[in-house]
């Protein structure tokens, strides 16, 4: 029987108090090792996916650069289809098979908009994209494993809807506090511990002054 979703590994960086960005939003937490080991990753998997915050704060290509492999499929999240036209992902559609997923919610301006790039519109959700039957659709697409490079808001999503198989996190050694930081986990959060999914620890790799954390849920 063919799984109804695929494989999804969620993968971050973050600091020692659980922060992938400062309130100014400086998230270059990883090493050059991390960083080819994480695109090591993406040349594994069939698709990368991303929130369209992440999109707007970083600007990401979402390529395999550092090390020989191929790319994977890019997967955005974007209910109302605000992604600027004049972002790498877009810009390099025509290079990189690209998938916007939006909502109900998407104006038709910003339909039009998308559909002047050669990119694949997945409608699911009607306020905002509903995750289960995307990654159904994505199943049906033959995308059998996701990374999920996700901010916080994305993480706490398939966290939340148990809808990831891995974790991996780069550990890096450095303090960033204050409430209007950026944690791995944003949203309401869990109400007690044992609601939350629970996690084996499968390895830990040491890459100088960080450590790389893979976990696998039980």
């Amino acid at each position: 029987m063919e799984k109804s979703r695929p494989h999804v590994i969620l993968s971050g960086a973050i600091s020692v108090d659980g922060k992938i960005a400062t309130k100014t939003n400086d998230s270059k937490l990883s090493s050059q090792k991390d960083i080819q080991r994480l695109h090591k990753l993406r040349s594994n998997v069939d698709a990368i996916l991303v929130g369209k915050n992440t999109v707007l704060r970083d600007n990401p290509l979402l390529t395999v650069r550092h090390v020989k492999g191929k790319n994977p499929i890019r997967i955005v999240l974007d209910s109302k289809g605000t992604i600027s036209k004049t972002s790498k992902i877009l810009q390099s559609s025509n290079k990189v098979p690209t998938i916007i997923a939006v909502s109900k919610k998407i104006t038709k301006k910003n339909l039009e908009k998308l559909e002047k790039f050669p990119v694949e519109i997945i409608s699911v959700g009607n306020d905002a994209v509903n995750l289960k039957p995307l990654l159904k659709k994505l199943s049906k697409k033959k995308i059998k494993t996701i990374l999920v490079e996700g901010g916080g808001t994305v993480n706490w999503e398939f966290v939340k809807q148990e809808l990831f198989d891995e974790i991996i996190l780069t550990l890096s050694p450095f303090l960033i506090g204050g409430e209007d930081s950026v944690s791995y986990l944003r949203g309401t959060g869990f109400n007690r511990i044992y609601n939350s999914p629970n996690l084996r620890l499968k390895s830990v790799k040491r890459l100088k002054n960080h450590l790389v954390l893979h976990y696998v849920k039980l």
